[in-house]
C-alpha cells in the first residue's frame, strides 16, 4: 500500500500499511488499478475528440469514478471492482468508435491493460501499479506536480459529480479531465508543462464550482442568513451528513407527514440558509461536529443516518446496522442506496427511539453566502472606510482527526474585535458556535457555506476589490486555510490560478510536495505555513495585533 493523498498521511510521508482513514491494502490497491485504468479510457476519448466523438456516459462515468478513490468515500472492494470493469467495458466500445473514425491512436501501456476475473487477482494487479508508483524513476519534481494535478483532479471531479445530479455540466470540464489522464499516462511534459497543467486544473476547477454554485441556488434560491438550532426535538429522527443536496431534499420530501425531525451533520449545516429546504417544516437542526467527537455523536444518536458523501469517519460495527450510503459513498456491510429512493431509511427512522424530549442547545448562523453578504455591501465598505472594521479573515477549509487542528480555534479566539471572520467548510466547525459578536449590526463570523462555496466567498473578494479599486491582493483580507482531502487540493490551486498570494496553510504542508516544487509556490504565491495564531496574526496585522 502507498496512499499519500491526504493530511492525515502516517510518519514517513504515506501509508503504508493501512490507511489512518481506515481504508484498507486490497481498497487502496484497487483504487490504484481504477485510476489506470481510466489513463486508459482517457486514451482513447482525447483521440475520439479529434474525430468529434464525445461520449457523455463515458463523461458521466468517468467524474464519477474518480470521485470514488477521494478520502473516505468508498471503503468496498467490490464496488471499486465493478468499476474497473465497468470502466474497461466503456474503454473497447469507445476504441471500436475511435478505430472505425480512422483516428490515428498512439495507445499508451493503460489503454492496453486487461483486468482478472476474480476481486483477489485485481488487487494483485492493483499492487504491482502501486510498486511502480510508490518506487518511480521519475524526476522527483515532476512526479510531484503530477500528483498534484492527479489530487485537484479528484476534487474537480468530486464537484462535477455533484453538478451534473443538478443538471449542469460543461464538456471543457470532462475534456480537461480525460486530456490531463491521458498526459499522464504518456509522462511525457516538461516540469513547466506540468506546472501549467496544475494551475489549469484551478481554473477547470473555479468553472465546476461556479457550475454547482448555479445548480445549487438555481434549484433551491440563493442561501439566506439562517438561525440553526444545535438542540434537538422529541421524535423521530434523521441525520444526514456530507454534501449532497438532493439527497437531503429527497429525504426531507420522502419523511414528510411521517413525524420525523431531519437533522444535518458537518457540511450540511449550510442546507438551511436555501429557501426551498427552509420550508419542510420537520427540517430541524444540527447534531453533532464534523470530526473532533463524530464517532460519539453518531453512536448516541437514536436514528437513522445517511452519509452522502466524504468528510466522514468509518463508522463501527456496533451502530453500522442504522447507517445507510448514497452517491458514490460505499462501505462493505452497510446498505446503499443508489436509486433515490429512502424508504428503507424512513422504516428505520420510524424502527428506532428517537429522541425521548427535546433538549434545548445553542444556536448558529449560516446562509453568508454572496448575495447576502453583498446586500450589505454598502454597510461593509463604509464599516472599512470609518475603520471600524480593520481586517477580513478567510478561515477556512477541512477538519480532520489529527492533532494541530487547534490552531483554528485559537485563531479565530485571538482575532481582534475590529475584524471580521468568513468561514465555510468543515473545518468551520473548531468555532462555528463562538459568539464573536458584531460590528455595527454585521456579524463578525460569516459562515458561507460548504467547501464548494468558495466560489462565494470569491465572487465577494472580487467585487470588494472593485468596490475599492485595488487588486484582490491589496485588500484588507487575509487567507488562513486548513486542508485534508482532494477537493481542498482544487479550490487551493483555483486560488493561485486567481493569483491570491499569502495564503497560510496548515495543520502540515502536502507530503506529495517536493521542496523544489514548494519553494516555487513560495516564490511565486508566497505560500506559507502556519507558526502559531499569535505569530500569524502579528505578521498579518503588525505588532498591534490586539486580541478579544
Amino acid at each position: 500500500m502507498f496512499c499519500n493523498q491526504c493530511e492525515q498521511v502516517a510518519k514517513g510521508g504515506a501509508c503504508r500499511t493501512i490507511g489512518v482513514c481506515g481504508k484498507q491494502p486490497d481498497t487502496a490497491a484497487l483504487q490504484d488499478l481504477l485510476i489506470y485504468a481510466l489513463k486508459g479510457l482517457s486514451c482513447y476519448v482525447a483521440a475520439g475528440r479529434k474525430a468529434g466523438i464525445v461520449d457523455r456516459d463515458v463523461n458521466v462515468f468517468t467524474v464519477r469514478a474518480l470521485f470514488s478513490t477521494l478520502t473516505n468515500v468508498s471503503f468496498d472492494a467490490e464496488t471499486i471492482s465493478n468499476l474497473i470493469y465497468r470502466c474497461v467495458e466503456l474503454r473497447e466500445q469507445l476504441k471500436e468508435k475511435v478505430k472505425a473514425a480512422g483516428v490515428d491512436i498512439k495507445e499508451t501501456e493503460p489503454a492496453l491493460f486487461k483486468p482478472a476475473k476474480t476481486i483477489s487477482e485485481l488487487v494483485k494487479q492493483g499492487e504491482e501499479i502501486t510498486g511502480i508508483r510508490a518506487k518511480s524513476s521519475v524526476n522527483p519534481d515532476i512526479q510531484s506536480l503530477q500528483e498534484i494535478l492527479l489530487y485537484g483532479l479528484k476534487g474537480i471531479a468530486a464537484y462535477a459529480d455533484h453538478a451534473q445530479i443538478l443538471g449542469q455540466e460543461d464538456d471543457k470540464v470532462y475534456s480537461f479531465i480525460h486530456e490531463s489522464l491521458d498526459a499522464l499516462a504518456r509522462n511525457e511534459s516538461s516540469l513547466g508543462d506540468w506546472l501549467n497543467s496544475v494551475l489549469k486544473a484551478g481554473e477547470i476547477n473555479l468553472k465546476v464550482m461556479e457550475l454547482l454554485d448555479t445548480a445549487n441556488t438555481g434549484k433551491y434560491g440563493h442561501p439566506v442568513p439562517t438561525k440553526v438550532p444545535l438542540g434537538v426535538k422529541k421524535g423521530k429522527a434523521i441525520l444526514v451528513s456530507g454534501h449532497d443536496l438532493k439527497d437531503l431534499e429527497d429525504i426531507l420530501k420522502q419523511s414528510e407527514g411521517r413525524g420525523i425531525y431531519v437533522y444535518t451533520h458537518g457540511e450540511m449545516l449550510s442546507c438551511h440558509g436555501y429557501p426551498e429546504l427552509k420550508k419542510y417544516k420537520r427540517f430541524y437542526g444540527h447534531y453533532g461536529t464534523a470530526w473532533q467527537n463524530q464517532q460519539k455523536a453518531f453512536a448516541e444518536f437514536p436514528g437513522a443516518i445517511v452519509m452522502t458523501t466524504n468528510c466522514i469517519q468509518k463508522p463501527v460495527e456496533s451502530y453500522s446496522d442504522r447507517i445507510f450510503t448514497s452517491g458514490v459513498v460505499s462501505w462493505t456491510g452497510i446498505q446503499h442506496i443508489s436509486n433515490g429512493d429512502f424508504t428503507s431509511v424512513v422504516e428505520k427512522a420510524l424502527a428506532l427511539p428517537g429522541f425521548p424530549e427535546d433538549m434545548e442547545g445553542k444556536t448558529v448562523m449560516t446562509g453568508f453566502a454572496r448575495n447576502a453578504v453583498l446586500s450589505v455591501a454598502d454597510k461593509i465598505i463604509e464599516a472599512v472606510k470609518s475603520k471600524d472594521i480593520r481586517h477580513f479573515f478567510l478561515v477556512a477549509g477541512c477538519d480532520g482527526a489529527k492533532p494541530g487542528r487547534n490552531y483554528y480555534t485559537e485563531f479565530v479566539e485571538k482575532v481582534p474585535k475590529d475584524c471580521v471572520v468568513m468561514t465555510l467548510a468543515c473545518g468551520k466547525f473548531r468555532f462555528f458556535d463562538k459568539d464573536l459578536g458584531d460590528i455595527g449590526g454585521i456579524p463578525r463570523l460569516l459562515d458561507i457555506g460548504q467547501c464548494n462555496d468558495a466560489y462565494s466567498a470569491i465572487q465577494i473578494a472580487v467585487a470588494l476589490s472593485k468596490a475599492f479599486n485595488v487588486n484582490v491582493n491589496d485588500l484588507p483580507l487575509s487567507i488562513v486555510l486548513s486542508w485534508y482531502e482532494q477537493k481542498a487540493v482544487a479550490i487551493l490551486l483555483t486560488l493561485l490560478y486567481l493569483g491570491i498570494k499569502d495564503i497560510r496553510l496548515g495543520p502540515s504542508l502536502p507530503a506529495f510536495v517536493t521542496p523544489n516544487v514548494l519553494d516555487v509556490l513560495v516564490e511565486k504565491f508566497n505560500i506559507k505555513p502556519i507558526t502559531t495564531p499569535s505569530e500569524d496574526l502579528a505578521e498579518i496585522l503588525g505588532n498591534d495585533a490586539e486580541t478579544c
